[in-house]
């Protein structure tokens, strides 16, 4: 009867933002908490428990989840101390276990550990001994640091992006964990780095270029011996020491194959690089384009502000440009800021309110914009994913009409890969002539494959997809699009734990 400890500790960063993440940026579940939430959401973990609740025998002991509420600035010291100290106590305070699922990311980042996952699977190693097998998931943007490799038996990362395969990720890291445990495999993993920090539609697992890099990966993961495999690209928000994207391949004992295949992988995405990067559209050009437009809608991607990437989601750039446009139509536009906000409830439903929006958060980027408005909706900010339907949390909410802009003020960052935000406050972008849409990339059928324009918008921002405007001072140099020459010498480097 294997005993399986199940963990979690997920956020993505971006360093450029100023504003740090806190403890209260995560919801912390503990023991049965853990279950009972997973076994009703589309993620990593939950995917791992439909294969372990499947499986006759089977023991949970669940420990500590910390998973963000959003992705946003780097993680405070204090914040990630009491955050591992949690996690890491209720895993020295669990049974002895067989095994470990460890449900991570992999673009942490605080004030002073670049790798907060790798510490923490360390310090895990610590606490369960070296013969405990230990198999994490991952996103494929998270950055595959070689502690985390040594640390753990293997790894499993996404094969999707847009991310559809939460729930699947985790399915196949529980049924290699069970492989393990039984005997049938003894992981080996090779890990091959490439000078690379890419964006675009070319990373589109269905359509892109990238498909060639992923495609193998999946090839491997369904031939004999094969247990796992994957392109990760890493987060280039996420300026640290080990920022670059990195193939990985685990085998069942080969070595040798191992290395090809990781080094294979790795060439096909070197391969198609180049054309990795967003065309992007001067601001001034993307709003003359919507004052222009005459029928549907024309979606405006502030990709620079992605809160799921790590911005703080207060830019009011788009806003300000189609002020500036004269754009007499209509158009949603989300706005992180809290006081903002506390003026729309203190004016209450129905109520003019006059306020600035924007510019609330990153003061180096964006400017405070005045604006007199009519309050139209006020949410506690709870809703459901429309990709996951993981319960969502953006602080208290104001729904605010400007003219023909409505601005949904939030009180804290929230994903917005999807449409819930809008959705949840009855508003469907296929009505309105405008939309901003503050993520690189939604499914397809969210915005793109009905918009009349779709417009990626050179807007600034600590995610910006003008990835030489950033500043970057710690990853690796030369590296892609950093630098003007960066040459790539692939090499393999191998991860067998000894038992």
């Amino acid at each position: 009867m294997p005993r399986i400890l199940i963990a979690e500790c997920k956020q993505e960063v971006s360093t450029f933002n100023p504003v740090l993440s806190g403890y209260e940026d995560f919801t912390i579940r503990h023991g049965q908490e853990i279950l009972n939430y997973h076994r009703c959401v589309r993620s990593e973990v939950g995917g791992a428990l439909s294969v372990f609740d499947a499986t006759a025998g089977v023991e949970l002991v669940p420990t500590c989840s910390a998973h963000f509420i959003t992705s946003g600035g780097t993680l405070a010291d204090a914040a990630f101390a009491r955050i591992a100290g949690e996690l890491l106590a209720s895993i020295k305070a669990a049974p002895p276990v067989d095994g470990i699922y460890f449900s991570l990311h992999g673009a942490m980042a605080t004030e002073s550990e670049s790798d907060p996952e790798g510490y923490l699977l360390a310090e895990t190693r610590k606490i369960v001994g070296e013969h405990v097998p230990i198999v994490i998931s991952l996103d494929l943007h998270g950055i595959l640091t070689d502690r985390m490799l040594e640390h753990s038996d293997a790894a499993v990362a996404f094969h999707t992006y847009p991310h559809v395969d939460f729930f699947g990720t985790g399915e196949r890291s529980a049924k290699l964990l069970l492989r393990i445990l039984a005997g049938e495999v003894k992981p080996v993993t090779a890990k091959v780095t490439v000078p690379a920090l890419v964006r675009g539609d070319e990373l589109i697992t269905e359509t892109g270029s990238i498909r060639h890099a992923v495609n193998a990966a999946k090839a491997i993961e369904q031939s004999p011996g094969g247990l796992s495999a994957a392109m990760m690209w890493g987060n280039p928000f996420t300026d640290v020491p080990a920022l670059a994207s990195n193939s990985f391949v685990v085998t069942d004992n080969d070595p040798a194959r191992a290395e090809r295949e990781a080094l294979r992988i790795a060439n096909l995405f070197w391969e198609h690089h180049q054309k990795m990067q967003v065309p992007l559209t001067r601001l001034a050009d993307a709003a003359r384009i919507t004052k222009e437009n005459t029928s549907g809608t024309v979606v405006l991607v502030d990709a620079a502000d992605a809160t799921s990437s790590g911005a703080s989601g207060d830019s009011n750039a788009v806003l300000r440009a189609l002020l500036d446009a004269g754009y007499q139509g209509t158009a949603l536009i989300p706005i992180v800021d809290p006081d903002a906000v506390a003026a729309a409830f203190t004016a209450g439903i129905g109520n003019a309110v006059k306020t600035t929006v924007g510019g609330a958060l990153d003061h180096g980027r964006f400017t405070p914009l005045a604006i007199e408005g009519k309050v139209r909706m006020l949410s506690d900010g709870w809703f459901h994913s429309e990709t996951t339907r993981e319960l969502w949390q953006a602080g208290k909410t104001a729904v605010v009409q400007v003219g023909g802009f409505t601005l949904f003020l939030t009180s804290r960052a929230v994903s917005l890969y999807d449409r819930a935000l809008f959705l949840a406050h009855g508003h469907d972008p296929k009505h309105f002539g405008a939309v901003v849409v503050k993520s690189p990339h939604c499914e397809p059928h969210m915005f793109k494959t009905w918009a009349a324009r779709y417009v990626d918008v050179d807007a600034p921002g600590s995610t910006s997809a003008n990835l030489r405007s950033l500043g970057h001072t710690k990853c690796a140099r030369p590296m892609f699009p950093l630098d003007a020459k960066v040459d790539f010498v692939p090499t393999a480097k191998l991860f067998r734990r000894a038992r």
